[in-house]
């Protein structure tokens, strides 16, 4: 490759994996080099992601990135706030996070999930603005205050194996929590949008938005999961 050529991987974006009846939509920051190339979600060697979906008992089998597109199965979905692949998050701008964040709005619209899990810290810190949620201190893993188109906020621990802020243990705590609260059965949410995937189809018409703080409809919930850690914070990359 030329020194002054694209990467090979810098055009390619992945499918979202999102099905009519999704219960929670799981957003990560963007897709890593390793998924760009492969076409699947937290395909990155280190990424424990895959390994907690099991383990916390959120799927019911093993399975890896290869399966992504299962994951409608069990009432899940996965996209990104950032289309654009990265060697690594340092490597996104502000406005992208922005831009990022008014498609995925229009998804949540769309498909109305119960619960919009970021997997990521640094995501949810970055859309505290347009969320309309107050600036903290320490964000901890669990529900957050605000609430999109009906949809609570849970934040995960990001799985990467460069993620020093959480042990394994913690992470798969806050996986497991994000497990309790889709255990009870689903409540009525009305009819949903048209059935067709993310995959194809214009998002549906735009109805109004509770970003800015609690949907009158959600009562806010308690952070639960991980307790803050003391280590020194490292970035995570992308996955």
């Amino acid at each position: 490759m030329a020194q002054d050529s694209k990467p090979d991987w810098q055009h390619l974006r992945l499918r979202d994996r999102i099905a009519p009846g999704v219960r929670v939509l799981l957003v990560g920051i963007n897709p890593g080099v390793t998924s760009a190339r492969t076409g699947h979600h937290f395909a990155g060697p280190s990424n424990r992601f895959w390994k907690l979906l099991y383990a916390s008992g959120l799927v019911p089998e093993p399975i890896t990135h290869l399966d992504d597109v299962r994951l409608s199965e069990w009432g899940l979905g996965v996209t990104n706030v950032v289309a654009r692949p990265s060697p690594g998050i340092d490597d996104l701008r502000p406005h992208e996070y922005i831009e990022g964040w008014h498609e995925l709005e229009r998804k949540i619209d769309r498909f109305r999930p119960e619960i919009v899990a970021f997997v990521g810290v640094t995501i949810y810190r970055s859309l505290l603005k347009v969320l309309g949620a107050e600036r903290v201190g320490s964000i901890q893993p669990g529900f957050q205050p605000a609430t999109v188109h009906g949809a609570r906020i849970f934040v995960l621990p990001n799985p990467s194996g460069r993620n020093a802020n959480y042990t394994y243990d913690e992470m798969l705590a806050a996986f497991r929590a994000l497990r309790d609260a889709i255990s009870a059965p689903r409540p009525d949410r009305g009819p949903s949008a048209d059935g067709a995937s993310a995959e194809s189809a214009a998002p549906a018409a735009r109805r109004s938005v509770r970003a800015g703080g609690t949907d009158p409809r959600t009562p806010p919930s308690t952070p639960v999961a991980a307790p803050s850690r003391r280590a020194p914070r490292r970035r995570a990359g992308s996955r």
